[in-house]
């Protein structure tokens, strides 16, 4: 390898490690002004958890975990080789009254609402989503989009405390058998990301699962013997109503039928749903 780069052109490795350091350095400016570092991921998406885990939820009496269906975040993908523009998308978790002062401030900012729906039903505190996207500048998008959610009690910054748990009380190995993918536990929670078969893009540009293409299903033991369900399914019109009738027919409520995206092609429909 050591052999190969040497015989590079002088030229493309400098090409090559300036490359590099536009991509650390608009991501870097992301993490600064938006408050919070976050991780590169697949795809070139560099994206920010943002969990809420300030709020204390109760669903039909069980304690939820932030990583069950309260986990804000943001995602951010280059446009170019050099970061000077990048696409912004995220799902920010937000309690009613945080709805209006929130999109007044990204509406101002310049911050699209692609989205508003709730998740779950019954949940105490209500919890509501906001589906955001913006195109530009790195910096002032970050710097937007904390202002917006400065007005909200979504922590930020480096919380700190003992990390969380990356275990959970499931045989999570007959859930990835039976389900034919590979979840990750975190938080308490056993979470997967599934994605379609075809490329799924917004406006033009490809959305990796990074940026919210991709099925959820999460799995939190409830401590009954049970374990709570929820997540949401990325659908084709012509397969709402089928997953519908699956799920209803399996006991499994149907919480929400909605977009995130304006621009997607395909033309996709997210039906949030819970079970036990």
């Amino acid at each position: 390898m050591l052999r190969s780069l040497r015989l590079l052109p002088a030229v493309v490795l400098v090409g090559l490690a300036a490359h590099a350091n536009a991509e650390d350095n608009w991501q870097q400016q992301v993490a600064q002004n938006l408050g919070k570092p976050g991780s590169v991921m697949p795809g070139g998406v560099y994206r920010v958890g943002l969990p809420r885990t300030d709020l204390k939820v109760t669903l039909d009496g069980v304690a939820l975990k932030p990583g069950f269906a309260f986990g804000s975040w943001l995602a951010f993908k280059a446009m170019d080789r050099t970061g000077d523009e990048v696409m912004a998308m995220g799902d920010l978790v937000l309690t009613e009254t945080e709805i209006a002062p929130v999109m007044t401030k990204l509406a101002e900012s310049g911050i699209d609402i692609t989205a508003l729906h709730n998740h779950l039903l019954r949940a105490q505190p209500a919890t509501f989503y906001m589906h955001v996207l913006g195109h530009g500048d790195p910096v002032k998008l970050a710097a937007a989009l904390h202002e917006g959610l400065a007005l909200s009690k979504t922590p930020l910054g480096d919380a700190g405390g003992a990390a969380p748990s990356q275990t959970v009380d499931l045989d999570t190995a007959m859930i990835d058998r039976t389900l034919g993918a590979k979840g990750r536990a975190a938080g308490g929670v056993y979470q997967f990301g599934i994605a379609r078969a075809e490329t799924v893009k917004d406006g033009g540009m490809e959305v990796p699962v990074a940026m919210g293409s991709a099925e959820a299903i999460n799995f939190q033991p409830t401590g009954t013997g049970k374990t709570a369900i929820t997540g949401d399914f990325v659908l084709t019109a012509t397969e709402v109503n089928p997953v519908l009738r699956a799920l209803r027919e399996n006991g499994i409520e149907v919480t929400a039928l909605h977009n995130h995206m304006l621009d997607d092609q395909p033309r996709l429909f997210f039906m949030s749903f819970l079970g036990e």
